[in-house]
């Protein structure tokens, strides 16, 4: 138990300092640089990309190799970073670094999720609840914390708070470190030998239609959540709304993701996961769209709310899902799959908003990516039926 307790505060401190500098701060600090919808997507997308490329190959080598050491280079990641944004001074610079930053979610995120997976084989919807709840704690506390802090001492003062809360996360990682040592002690392995059992647990893991179709939900979910990331702050711009009541918004969906996540994840143990994930996503698409629709702070904070729920319905189900559909050599491949998957939605999300935004309105980018909610939702139910899995089987 102290060790899943050390894992939730190294998760926790760990997404407090990357919110604080993701959001709301990022893209008003992008267009301070001169950015404009276009380039605020990419620059909001560059973090994730580096997921895209690295979460996969990440969680495959963890089955293989020590994760507890690899989570290391994760949160170290998550602690530098930070203290690099007060020196950048164009857009060029700051889609490097935040290529740089984005290593942080692309090690830590698969690894840890392995890691408590392979903790709790029984009532692991719950356990994975728990700590994704733990991390959403620092999600919805860095955006309430970072856009007070915008516009009270500046974007300097925020991304030095989010180095302060990244050091923490360090210190908590290696009180982890020494309190319950690496069970797994280090071995000299053939190179050839690594990449062959690397190799295999890729190759395991995307030939699986469902792991690949749970994945697929999660992305989905995870282009309206980019969304709302890169452009929600600037939507409550628009309407006269300061980046502090942007920052609430955030919080609002936070919180309502945190308490439900380790409910929803009991449920899921109880009533399986396919349902949950698509009525998950069929509440993300309804939010979402009814955004642009809003034209206050208290009907916002309803979407934000109501998009936060449905988003914890997803997360809780699918991390569980991919663990059970996976064989114990290869619970890092899948929880890699899931993240890079996540990743190419999450970083498509800012992007395809930004083309949309910069080409017609809120009002439609918004309508197209709910729709898309619906889209998946239908394809994830379809994907991992019973007549499905019976015919991936047979072919």
């Amino acid at each position: 138990m102290p060790v899943f307790v050390l894992l939730c505060a190294v998760g926790f401190c760990s997404f407090v300092s990357y919110n604080l500098v993701r959001v709301p701060a990022l893209a008003p600090f992008a267009g301070t640089l001169g950015a404009g919808p276009v380039a605020v997507g990419w620059i909001v997308a560059a973090s994730t990309l580096t997921g895209v490329f690295l979460k996969l190959p990440m969680g495959a080598l963890s089955d293989i190799v020590s994760r507890r050491r690899l989570l290391g280079v994760g949160v170290l990641a998550f602690a530098l970073p930070p203290f690099v944004y007060p020196f950048v001074t164009n857009l060029e610079t700051l889609a490097a670094l935040r290529v740089v930053h984005g290593l942080a979610t692309a090690v830590f995120t698969p690894l840890v999720l392995a890691m408590v997976a392979a903790m709790y084989p029984q009532g692991r919807g719950t356990a994975l609840g728990w700590y994704t709840a733990a991390a959403q704690g620092g999600t919805l506390s860095g955006p309430m914390l970072g856009g007070w802090i915008v516009d009270s001492a500046g974007y300097d003062q925020t991304f030095l708070t989010a180095g302060g809360f990244g050091l923490a996360a360090l210190t908590c990682y290696l009180a982890l470190c020494r309190y319950d040592p690496d069970p797994v002690a280090p071995v000299k392995q053939n190179p050839n030998v690594l990449m062959t059992n690397l190799w295999k647990g890729l190759r395991v893991v995307l030939r699986h239609v469902q792991m690949v179709a749970t994945g697929g939900a999660e992305a989905a979910k995870m282009v309206a959540n980019g969304t709302l990331m890169a452009f929600l702050p600037l939507y409550a711009l628009s309407i006269g709304l300061s980046l502090a009541e942007s920052g609430v918004l955030f919080g609002i969906q936070g919180i309502t993701s945190l308490l439900a996540k380790p409910v929803m994840g009991r449920v899921s143990d109880r009533v399986g996961r396919r349902p949950l994930i698509t009525l998950g996503l069929i509440i993300c698409g309804v939010m979402i769209m009814t955004v642009p629709h809003a034209g206050h702070l208290g009907w916002l904070l309803c979407c934000a709310a109501g998009f936060g729920f449905g988003a914890a319905v997803v997360t809780s189900s699918s991390a569980a899902l991919i663990a059970d559909l996976a064989d114990a050599a290869n619970v890092g491949a899948g929880m890699g799959l899931r993240g890079t998957i996540m990743d190419v939605g999450h970083a498509g999300g800012p992007i395809l908003a930004g083309v949309l935004v910069a080409s017609i309105s809120y009002t439609g980018a918004f309508t197209i990516i709910g729709g898309l909610q619906f889209i998946a939702a239908l394809g994830f139910w379809t994907l991992t039926s019973q007549r499905a899995i019976v015919r991936t089987a047979s072919s």
